[in-house]
């Protein structure tokens, strides 16, 4: 994804980055799935994705987000908002398989969102973020990550 601000070389925002990447792998498992009508396997990703999600969006909306509200009020409304939406549609297979015969195209579209709602993060929250955000505030983010965690520390500590 996006690496011409430098704004990788920041431990969160790489980290925030990885997650991203992460998600994007799974939402291409999910279309394979799809495509092969496997609707558990669906719902089975859909959890991964939640689990790599949910200390991400902690970070984002308890660290990163507060930090930039002032100076982006609009965006960070409406990306907090994307992510109560993507988040709803997600935890549908919190508890297994979806029954309604509408979730999968539902899922679909909303991951398209997902897709879309990271590129925004990238080419625009992350590199203003780098431009903005003072010591301090990287230090709230910082605190937010060592609270919430992150599946890259497990997947890491099993390499």
């Amino acid at each position: 994804m996006c690496e011409y601000c430098g704004c990788q070389a920041v431990a969160s925002i790489d980290d925030l980055t990885r997650e991203h990447d992460l998600v994007v792998r799974l939402i291409s498992d999910v279309r394979i799935a799809r495509q092969a009508d496997d609707v558990a396997r669906m719902a089975d990703l859909a959890s991964q994705i939640t689990t790599v999600l949910d200390p991400h969006t902690q970070v984002e909306e308890q660290g990163l987000f507060p930090a930039m509200k002032a100076d982006f009020p609009d965006q960070i409304a409406a990306l907090e908002a994307e992510h109560a939406s993507i988040h709803a549609v997600l935890s549908e297979a919190s508890r297994g398989t979806p029954e309604d015969p509408g979730w999968p195209e539902r899922l679909l579209a909303t991951l398209g969102k997902l897709r879309q709602h990271i590129l925004r993060e990238q080419d625009g929250v992350f590199p203003a973020a780098l431009a903005t955000l003072r010591t301090a505030e990287w230090e709230q983010v910082e605190a937010v990550r060592a609270r919430a965690g992150s599946v890259l520390d497990i997947s890491s500590s099993h390499a």
